[in-house]
């Protein structure tokens, strides 16, 4: 089954690649510097995990491929934004990112700040445009839930916590919040958004807001475990940062083996919130999993 998960990973991350790929525009001019950057990175590889979400829900509720890859593209869109501005010098300055130079590196500091401005901006465009839903109501839901998921009581309120906390003492509460803000946010947009494009009923959106919040966390919990216990190598970044700063952690608090302990209890109840959708959400179910015993 492990082999089932890594072929439908392997092939939604080339169709979401070529997606991102064909939706950027093609510019001439000073401005394509810019979309370069944008592009570089994109399409630079990663898990695509978030926009596999979108297609593993949108298939719950028999969605066109089309209109799933599109928010699928939407999603990863504002994924990569936000590694170029968290890498930024000003945020955690990291020189690395999927094992290659991150964006400001590769080409300058101000070039990476309009290329995230610019992922996230379009974004939105590919959201509102007719093909990702011929319903307005469904392209506005798409477009609010978004903008929700990454502003300040979102991605972006997680990532002014996140800076706050390296003069802060934080306890297990405060860390699952912040979390829940700074990377359980956009899961919960990636998990729900096949929802919103299937006009699901309300139960079977909860079912997987609750489904995101679990395996959010989960994934957060696995990747302070990397930040602790993985290589440079396996992680594609710098490994060992949080706790050079003190930045209070899952692992900080309650130990490694706890932290193993709670991800892999939230990774079987992540399962259990999709006991509404029986064996159509078998690879979700297989996520869940595959996110805690991840070593990148």
């Amino acid at each position: 089954m492990a082999r089932q998960l890594e072929a439908a990973l392997g092939e939604a991350a080339e169709a979401v690649s070529r997606t991102l790929a064909e939706l950027l525009p093609k510019l001439t001019g000073p401005e394509a510097r810019v979309v370069e950057a944008m592009r570089y990175a994109t399409l630079n590889g990663g898990k695509r995990l978030r926009p596999f979400l979108v297609l593993e829900t949108a298939k719950l509720f028999d969605v066109p491929r089309e209109r799933a890859l599109r928010a699928a593209a939407a999603a990863e869109y504002v994924h990569c934004y936000s590694l170029v501005h968290d890498d930024l010098p000003a945020m955690d300055d990291d020189d690395l990112r999927r094992g290659k130079p991150t964006t400001h590196i590769q080409f300058d500091e101000a070039t990476a700040i309009l290329a995230g401005d610019g992922l996230l901006t379009f974004a939105f465009e590919v959201l509102a445009e007719e093909r990702t839903h011929p319903d307005a109501a469904v392209r506005s839901d798409l477009v609010l839930n978004l903008a929700r998921a990454i502003g300040v009581e979102g991605m972006v309120g997680g990532q002014m916590f996140d800076l706050q906390a390296e003069t802060m003492r934080l306890d297990l509460d405060a860390i699952t919040r912040l979390q829940a803000l700074k990377t359980g946010a956009l899961f919960r947009f990636s998990c729900e958004a096949g929802a919103i494009l299937g006009q699901a009923p309300p139960a079977a959106r909860q079912a997987l807001r609750d489904y995101a919040r679990d395996l959010g966390l989960a994934f957060q919990i696995a990747d302070d475990l990397l930040d602790e216990e993985g290589t440079e190598a396996e992680v594609g970044k710098k490994v060992g940062k949080d706790k050079a700063a003190g930045k209070g952690t899952f692992v900080s608090i309650l130990g490694a083996e706890e932290a193993r302990r709670r991800a892999s209890s939230l990774a079987d109840r992540a399962v259990k919130q999709l006991d509404l959708f029986a064996e159509k959400a078998d690879l979700l179910g297989k996520v869940a999993r595959f996110v805690v015993e991840r070593r990148a």
